[in-house]
């Protein structure tokens, strides 16, 4: 199989199902995001942290490509089978958040992004994965997501921020607050 087909190069593309689309198609923005988020997820996991982190973020891609199948499929057109998104999945999200909260001192304050390139680059993942949320709210405001997706990726924002305030703790870098001039 050749990785090109030459059938992108008029500025469309199919989704699952044979439907062609623009490639400037809400459906295509949401999950090109989830691709880049994905990409984002891989470079955290490159980073020196926490060997028990890597594989729930090597779980956490999985269901990402989970969810770009839902996006990439033409929910009146597809009969492929694609992966399930579970409220397991979601649940499971909220367990390791949890777990790393309760090791982390109380929030008293708005965390300025940075500290450590692995910290940074968490808050990326986070940002990229509220752009993708936005998103995939607009998409869901004119054609069909399944709302486990909408509520996965808002809750995969919240274990992104919760992470870089452990990996932060784990690093020993102290947490920059804002400080708003008035």
């Amino acid at each position: 199989m050749k990785i090109y087909t030459k059938k992108g190069d008029s500025g469309n593309t199919g989704l699952i199902g044979g439907t062609r689309v623009p490639k400037s198609s809400l459906r295509i923005e949401a999950y090109g995001t989830i691709d880049e988020l994905n990409s984002w997820i891989g470079v955290m996991r490159d980073q020196a942290i926490d060997a028990e982190v890597k594989p729930q973020l090597i779980e956490i891609q999985d269901r990402l490509f989970t969810i770009g199948s839902s996006l990439a499929s033409d929910p009146e057109k597809s009969n492929m089978k694609i992966p399930d998104l579970l409220e397991s999945d979601i649940e499971q999200l909220e367990k390791w958040m949890d777990d790393m909260d309760s090791l982390l001192p109380e929030m008293r304050f708005f965390v300025l992004p940075g500290g450590d390139q692995s910290v940074s680059f968490c808050h990326v993942a986070r940002c990229v994965c509220r752009r993708a949320e936005r998103i995939i709210v607009d998409l869901h405001a004119h054609e069909f997501v399944a709302e486990i997706v909408m509520k996965y990726v808002n809750r995969l924002s919240d274990y992104l921020f919760v992470l870089s305030r452990k990996i932060s703790q784990d690093l020993n870098v102290e947490e920059q607050p804002w400080k708003p001039r008035m």
